[in-house]
């Protein structure tokens, strides 16, 4: 693991005292996933490249230093711890629906000493309706259409931030089926990027939405109305 960080941070940008509490929450995670199913992907090697370098592929797309993010559908932690203990500056907010994954990730933002990072226990549209439109930036990983996906984080956004989808190389169909939503939801596709996973030739894509006007007060709907009738 600490030949691929080493190898794959200075790519991204990110100072080598970022290795030390990449390796730690690794040790957590592994740990954890002896009891709990969080992640597929057990071979330290990978861990550090296909959820940690892939998750701090972000940084060059947005400006994080001092902007307020929100990770959703954060599951394990991507990307927003890796991001959190990155820019230290920023401050995260890690949103998930399952509550024995929330408290994972309190357990290990604590032992990280994490103070930049908030942990919720919330689906995203019920989470919407107090929080709306108050961070500069939301990122998701999660496994949804992007549809749904915008649904869920544009509202998040304030008007001028920007979301950002991580996706697999093969979106098109699925972006191109997005564009209505985005744009009833207030946002404008910027920019679609292909990138190379450092250390890795595994290439993915990230979506970036720019926040471009309010979202209707009707949106997001109840999740169920979502998954059943898509934007």
């Amino acid at each position: 693991m600490r030949e691929v960080l080493a190898r794959g941070l200075p790519q991204l940008g990110v100072v080598p005292e970022a290795m030390a509490p990449l390796e730690q929450f690794a040790g957590l995670l592994l740990e954890k996933n002896q009891v709990m199913n969080l992640t597929a992907i057990t071979e330290p090697r990978e861990v550090a490249a296909l959820h940690f370098l892939d998750s701090l592929s972000l940084l060059p797309l947005a400006d994080f230093a001092g902007a307020r993010v929100v990770d959703v559908g954060s599951g394990a932690g991507f990307p927003g711890i890796p991001l959190a203990i990155a820019r230290p500056a920023a401050e995260f907010t890690l949103l998930d629906s399952l509550g024995k994954r929330v408290d994972f990730l309190r357990d290990s933002c604590r032992a990280l000493g994490l103070g930049n990072v908030t942990c919720v226990h919330s689906r995203a549209e019920e989470f919407a309706a107090e929080h709306r439109e108050r961070y500069d930036l939301a990122v998701s990983r999660a496994v949804a259409a992007l549809p749904v996906l915008a649904e869920l984080c544009l509202p998040l956004v304030a008007v001028g931030g920007q979301f950002i989808a991580m996706k697999s190389v093969d979106s098109q169909a699925e972006l191109d089926a997005a564009q209505g939503a985005i744009a009833l939801l207030g946002g404008r596709l910027e920019r679609t990027v292909d990138y190379t996973v450092p250390t890795t030739d595994i290439v993915h894509r990230a979506v970036c939405i720019r926040k471009a006007s309010p979202t209707p007060s009707r949106y997001p709907r109840r999740f169920a109305q979502i998954k059943k009738q898509p934007l």
